[in-house]
């Protein structure tokens, strides 16, 4: 490759942060591939098995925080934002009524993976008509990338006690996604941390997976644990999972620096009406292909039925106790997976502890219904 000179990578460099804002990115930052002070805290992380059952974290190991290793002949990384946060997107509403089923905000609209790899590969290919010899791959969560770090070292951002990059003109509804390439572009500088003594999202989290700064155990994280999690739900941490059947957005809700975040130009990340806000029986009763069906597109659909209709029974057990309920969950159990037949029966428990006396009959049929696996006749 002909070397260029510092003043062409300068010129260059200002060109690629225009490039990028003119396919939509709010920030551009670039650094080199040096994480190694990441390391020991990436292994202790990984020693103390707080990826769960996330097993290509573990098998990828070091090679998150060696990005040369990852794409040979990488030198730099071109870090951007995309701003997420859609109009009225419910805010905390949806969390306070126990009968809607709460989703995470940037999976209201459409999968943003596809949307950043497609603006990063055309960013690629326009530095590309400047540079021929460029080698360059875009990164959106597809390989072992340490995101937040390589945002922080490019100056998107410092990270957040709760692990996540915040920034002080959006508080941290964005996505990010990188361009690894082999020329060696002029780097940012980091910006000062700023969020102090403030443990707002550590105080917040409702199952208290924050187990220090800056660190958090996946196994208790609502996010992994209806999401990334295949199997049973831990029993103890189902009452705190309240009505969030896709992700948990406690920790953002309460960021002070979130009070200044913009709302997003993207059309794709408006929340679909099939989504938001939606009673948790009106979700239950989706069959499979109405679920695939109203997650065309959606990142919520990569879970699987299976998981959804998980997801959903465990709501519906935190839910306020309804007759409607519980024969939903009793139409539902027979034709459920043994994955979802168990949080039936957890929900059914759940709802029988709240049945007013004069359901005494019911609350015993179902009892022996849920123990012992009667007919639903007997």
């Amino acid at each position: 490759m002909a070397e260029l000179s510092s003043q062409d990578l300068q010129r260059l460099t200002k060109n690629i942060k225009s490039w990028g804002k003119a396919l939509g990115f709010q920030q551009v930052g670039i650094c080199d591939v040096d994480l190694s002070r990441h390391e020991a805290a990436l292994q202790r992380w990984l020693d103390k098995g707080m990826h769960g059952d996330m097993h290509y974290m573990a098998t990828h190991g070091m090679k998150r925080a060696r990005p040369d290793q990852l794409q040979p002949g990488t030198v730099r990384i071109i870090s951007v934002r995309m701003d997420y946060l859609p109009p009225d997107a419910g805010f905390a509403r949806n969390l306070k009524d126990r009968d809607s089923g709460y989703i995470s905000r940037y999976a209201l609209g459409r999968d943003y993976h596809k949307l950043l790899r497609q603006r990063l590969k055309k960013l690629g290919q326009r530095i590309e008509q400047e540079v021929s010899e460029l080698a360059y791959r875009p990164f959106v969560d597809s390989a072992p990338v340490l995101e937040h770090a390589v945002a922080e070292k490019a100056g998107l951002g410092w990270t957040g006690k709760h692990s996540l990059t915040l920034n002080r003109e959006a508080g941290s509804w964005f996505f990010l996604g990188e361009l690894f390439i082999n020329l060696p572009l002029p780097v940012d500088e980091p910006v000062e941390e700023g969020c102090g003594s403030c443990t707002a999202c550590m105080t917040i989290c409702p199952t208290q997976a924050i187990v220090e700064p800056y660190v958090v155990d996946a196994r208790r994280c609502i996010s992994y644990l209806t999401i990334e999690l295949k199997g049973s739900i831990p029993e103890a941490l189902r009452p705190l999972i309240g009505n969030r059947i896709y992700g948990c957005d406690d920790c953002q809700l309460v960021c002070p620096w979130n009070r200044y975040a913009s709302l997003t130009d993207e059309a794709d990340f408006h929340p679909r009406q099939n989504l938001q806000g939606k009673a948790l029986l009106e979700l239950f009763d989706w069959d499979e292909e109405t679920f695939l069906d109203n997650t065309q597109g959606s990142p919520i659909r990569r879970i699987g039925f299976q998981r959804w209709q998980r997801n959903i029974a465990v709501a519906l057990g935190n839910a306020p106790y309804s007759m409607a309920v519980i024969q939903a969950l009793e139409a539902a159990w027979a034709s459920a997976s043994e994955l979802v037949q168990e949080h039936i029966e957890w929900a059914l428990e759940q709802q029988l502890k709240q049945q007013p006396a004069e359901n005494v009959r019911h609350h015993q049929r179902l009892i022996r219904v849920v123990e012992k696996g009667l007919p639903r006749d007997a």
